[in-house]
């Protein structure tokens, strides 16, 4: 094993094991993510491989292949990050109003 290879794989287990204990109880996030890590972990112990799928594939070298998913992969978890702030906002402005009525219904109360 070479040293890159090394670092690169300690580095997949931290963020592995981060987003593993993230993810408890996404079952599609934590299938997605597992499926991550297994290429990665196949990528860079058998580096050629990506060449020899990119070819397959139509593409000419395997780091153009591996930058195509790295695009995809970007776009999804930008997607996946404006839904859940769309969420968050909804649930916000929810619990704001919710509570201005509770303020709104003590302070009628009081006068």
């Amino acid at each position: 094993m070479k040293g890159i290879q090394f670092i690169l794989m300690t580095g997949v287990a931290f963020i592995s094991l981060y987003f593993f204990i993230q993810l408890k109880k996404r079952i599609l996030d934590f299938l997605l993510l597992g499926i991550m890590i297994i290429c990665a972990i196949v990528f860079i112990l058998w580096p050629d491989l990506t060449n020899i799928i990119a070819h397959k594939l139509g593409v000419g070298r395997g780091v153009d292949l591996l930058f195509y998913i790295a695009i995809l992969i970007f776009w999804f978890v930008v997607l996946k990050l404006y839904a859940r702030i769309r969420k968050l906002e909804k649930e916000f402005t929810l619990f704001i109003r919710q509570d201005h009525m509770v303020v709104f219904e003590y302070k009628n109360e009081v006068l």
